[in-house]
């Protein structure tokens, strides 16, 4: 049967050596071509990462591909390549809301391939600090998750800081339950991200109903506590249990089984259009009647679709809410160019967050 089965295997073997001989010749020609781009770039001090390009090349290629590679396979195949070519030109780095094995490091992953220097930090500020300061070009946070809505840390940075947002990333998120030794005897605590614990808490009840539930600064410090207590569970996903060596007792374990996770890509430079793209902002104004309405009124005048309406107090005292809005098209696009210049006009705060591509 053995000799049967690979005489049938050794012809189509040899068709996909074939084939990856031809691959990798056409990878490295890419390759050199975008060397002399990033030599082009340097001439024009232009940056090296320019998202709305690369989710331009990406789409194109899944509109081309008959299949059977699905579009999410061309968008994961195609990162990397489009990742390995910027190393060649020049190491990226970017922050995130660390330790190593986070969400939040998966995300970057996720949006910068992983030819990309992870710089991981404490906490949301330490994210926004360091791209402020220069340490890294790029930062990725969360934003909202889809069962316990907006980060509301992130949203007060955003409203303070200078910087843009510049991608988004729309992470699934499955939590799962580790322990040093697959099991759970013995275990008297559970440690995650407050949210992680919000987010599992009709399956904790019902399966580790007296345990000790800790909030912690994120799950990877939970996967880190685990694996030096065997009296600790965490609650992380499979990139933490790899790193730190832990067992996965439950996979899954989240209350949605939808649960999704936005991050937001912050940099100084604005990303140019890419054809799909968002536009967030953040707008006040004054506490009178039909205000709102007043605010709304200049987006469906000129044909904008909002996607997202999220609200934070100003902290003044005065019973006033900034609000966080999400618009779909770019603000160089003449439809929401128009919409922003009126909608300036009677707002009492308008602060344009950024415009850049969408998550497919």
């Amino acid at each position: 049967m053995d000799d049967e089965l690979n005489s049938r295997l050794k012809p189509l073997r040899d068709r996909i050596d074939a084939i990856d001989e031809q691959l990798i010749a056409l990878l490295n020609q890419r390759a050199a071509i975008a060397l002399e781009v990033g030599e082009v770039k340097k001439d024009y001090n232009a940056p090296v990462f320019r998202p709305e390009r690369e989710q331009q090349v990406i789409a194109r290629l899944q509109q081309m591909s008959g299949g059977p590679l699905a579009d999410d396979h061309i968008d994961a195949i195609w990162r990397e390549i489009m990742a390995a070519s910027r190393a060649l030109e020049r190491p990226i780095t970017a922050a995130f809301l660390g330790p190593l094995g986070t969400y939040s490091e998966e995300a970057v992953h996720e949006y910068f391939g992983h030819s990309i220097e992870g710089v991981p930090c404490l906490t949301i500020d330490e994210v926004f600090r360091a791209v402020e300061a220069g340490s890294a070009e790029y930062g990725v946070v969360p934003v909202e998750n889809s069962s316990e809505g907006a980060v509301a840390r992130t949203l007060d940075l955003l409203l303070q800081s200078q910087l843009l947002i510049g991608g988004e990333i729309v992470l699934p998120i499955r939590h799962n339950l580790l322990t040093q030794d697959g099991g759970v005897t013995g275990i008297t605590r559970v440690c995650a991200h407050a949210q992680s614990l919000a987010q599992c808490q009709r399956w904790l009840a019902a399966n580790l109903p007296h345990v000790e539930r800790q909030a912690v600064s994120s799950n990877a410090e939970g996967a880190r506590l685990a694996a030096e207590d065997p009296g600790v569970a965490a609650i992380a996903g499979e990139r933490a249990a790899s790193r730190y060596g832990l067992q996965i007792v439950h996979a899954a374990i989240q209350d949605d089984p939808h649960n999704r996770t936005r991050f937001v890509v912050i940099g100084r430079a604005p990303a140019g259009v890419s054809g799909y793209d968002l536009t967030s902002l953040i707008v006040s104004v004054k506490n009178e009647p039909g205000a709102v309405f007043k605010l709304l009124e200049p987006l469906a005048k000129h044909g904008v679709s909002m996607t997202r309406f999220e609200s934070r107090p100003a902290r003044m005292g005065t019973w006033e809410y900034y609000f966080y809005i999400d618009v779909e098209g770019h603000r160089d696009d003449a439809s929401v160019a128009a919409a922003l210049a009126e909608l300036g006009t009677k707002a009492a705060f308008l602060k344009i967050l950024g415009s850049y591509p969408r998550s497919r």
